[in-house]
């Protein structure tokens, strides 16, 4: 981490654009939109609020004034859960306790003992982070039993900054990494989570129930995690904000492994601010790197993970005269025309609008992808095997991957949508990650995915990378499988550095998002150009959970 504050440079260079702008924009937006009575009955107002377009620092003036309360807006949410979930099958449970938080938080605000931005916010959490009051399952039956003995640290930061715990969400089955042709959205667990722009099409995996219960405003904020592309893309295809931090910069302690390579948490929203507010918790105080060795960030109040509000005002004072916006930012735009003519116009109007608002966008292609997706594979599956090997003893059930694959097997119920296991089969066979040809690959992949990025960056004299996050969402198909070779996330994931998914606009009725990639560690600068980006694209809509839609814009 560099030497300065994530947190605070998030509140100096985000916070003030997004609460001048976000709220009557997108308000606007979400009243313009045609189809509202496509939408559920559930109303998204509460507190003289709109859920759909309301932000946290908004949502805590009103909670320091008192004309809004936790227990309030944590109602709000749980009965918009119980009305709408079952169209998009996206929260798994809810806590029992989510209620007594949420008065816990009222008190503190009263006696003005507020914990910072997330005091009395409700997040979700996508059922691979342990909590030790519910379940924690990565999908699987195989977990289903009790719950862990501990919180993962993530959660631990999360309570310690007063959040509310509003429950777990729906997600790929062991994060997409079980079947070779895999269903995303899809658990033994919970089901098939829907897209709730058109239901019958998919909301990409791996957290697909915390992108897809963000669009339908079930919660605030909600919690993934990322191997390659299982924040980012759920969030594109969902019209969500997610952001894949810089790893190391959030602990995966306690949270179901697929490699601690690249294995990383990280917030979703439906704007930037909450994003940035969420991981200013996330990644406060003490983290752990790949290595095991303790990783500590700055250390300031703002970065400790107990953000105090007066802080984040001061910030916006701060920036209050600063220059903002996009005018001299440079972006270098990965088109990706693979993802279909529709997403390539939508990366032609894309960059216009941002050269309006002043920015230089370049073309530029990314070296070294081929040999990337060639050695990606073959290390994931033997990280897979020690890590998961090393999490299961601490679960009830099987207790090594050997026992969970013949655990599969003997259960039906773990092949209703799809019964294949391939990946955890070759995992089981791959060599050990202390073998010689293993660590070369694994070198050799850390090289040529920071490079790809890094002279990219340097060759145009670059602020950010940017891409499509992902293709117009396919259609659910269980026989099928998904249809979801989309590079873009490769090369951030690989190398460890931070992405960020802002929505971009639509095809047709369903989302894309603009992926922006960075250095390593620049994690505040990303969240300071997409906010920039996020307000000049105002590319956000409210789904209208439609059954289908023409074929036109299927894949």
């Amino acid at each position: 981490m560099k030497k300065r504050s994530l947190a605070a440079l998030t509140a100096i260079l985000v916070v003030v654009p997004l609460v001048a702008a976000a709220p009557g924009q997108r308000a606007g937006a979400a009243e313009s939109g045609s189809g509202d009575a496509a939408r559920p009955a559930e109303s998204t107002l509460v507190g003289g609020v709109n859920l759909d377009t309301v932000t946290i620092p908004e949502l805590q003036a009103r909670m320091n004034r008192g004309s809004l309360s936790s227990l309030r807006l944590t109602l709000a949410y749980l009965r918009r859960i119980k009305a709408v979930d079952p169209r998009i099958n996206a929260v798994l449970r809810t806590s029992p306790t989510a209620l007594r938080q949420a008065a816990a938080s009222d008190l503190r605000h009263r006696l003005g003992k507020s914990r910072g931005p997330l005091d009395g916010i409700p997040v979700l959490l996508k059922d691979n982070v342990n909590t030790r009051d519910m379940p924690t399952t990565a999908g699987s039956l195989a977990l289903a039993g009790s719950p862990p003995d501990t919180d993962a640290e993530l959660v631990g930061k999360l309570r310690a900054a007063g959040a509310v715990i509003l429950g777990k969400t729906n997600l790929s089955e062991w994060a997409n990494f079980r079947a070779a042709k895999p269903t995303s959205g899809w658990s033994a667990v919970g089901g098939q989570t829907n897209n709730p722009y058109v239901l019958d099409r998919n909301p990409c995996g791996s957290s697909s129930g915390s992108a897809a219960a963000l669009a339908a405003s079930l919660a605030q904020v909600a919690i993934g995690t990322e191997t390659d592309g299982s924040i980012v893309c759920p969030a594109g295809m969902n019209g969500v904000v997610g952001l894949k931090p810089s790893l190391g910069v959030v602990s995966q302690s306690g949270v179901v492994p697929i490699s601690a390579e690249q294995d990383t948490a990280g917030p979703m929203a439906r704007n930037v601010i909450d994003a940035a507010l969420t991981l200013a918790v996330l990644g406060g105080g003490d983290t752990v790197r790949t290595d095991g060795t303790p990783s500590r960030t700055d250390a300031s109040p703002m970065n400790a993970g107990l953000m105090d509000a007066d802080l984040v005002d001061a910030g916006l004072m701060d920036a209050a005269g600063r220059p903002g916006g996009l005018r001299g930012k440079r972006i270098g735009l990965w088109r990706l025309p693979s993802l279909g003519a529709e997403v390539d116009a939508l990366m032609t109007r894309t960059a216009e609008r941002l050269t309006d608002a002043g920015a230089e966008v370049v073309e530029v292609s990314m070296p070294y992808q081929e040999r990337l997706a060639e050695l990606e594979f073959p290390a994931l599956l033997s990280e897979f095997h020690r890590d998961i090997d090393a999490y299961l003893p601490t679960r009830e059930g099987p207790q090594d991957l050997a026992e969970l694959i013949e655990f599969n097997r003997t259960h039906p119920r773990e092949q209703t949508c799809f019964a294949g296991q391939e990946l955890f089969e070759q995992a089981l066979a791959a060599p050990s990650t202390t073998d010689p040809e293993y660590l070369a690959m694994r070198a050799e992949l850390t090289d040529l995915s920071r490079r790809s990025i890094d002279e990219v960056m340097a060759a145009h004299d670059l602020d950010a990378i940017a891409s499509p996050a992902n293709p117009p969402a396919w259609t659910t198909d269980c026989a099928r499988g998904d249809n979801d070779v989309i590079p873009s996330s490769t090369p951030a994931a690989v190398a460890g550095y931070p992405s960020l998914s802002v929505p971009a606009g639509f095809v047709g009725e369903l989302p894309v998002g603009l992926l922006l990639m960075a250095g390593d560690r620049q994690d505040a600068e990303l969240l300071s150009l997409g906010a920039a980006v996020e307000h000049r694209l105002d590319a956000w809509r409210a789904p209208r959970y439609l059954p289908s839609t023409p074929s036109g814009t299927s894949r």
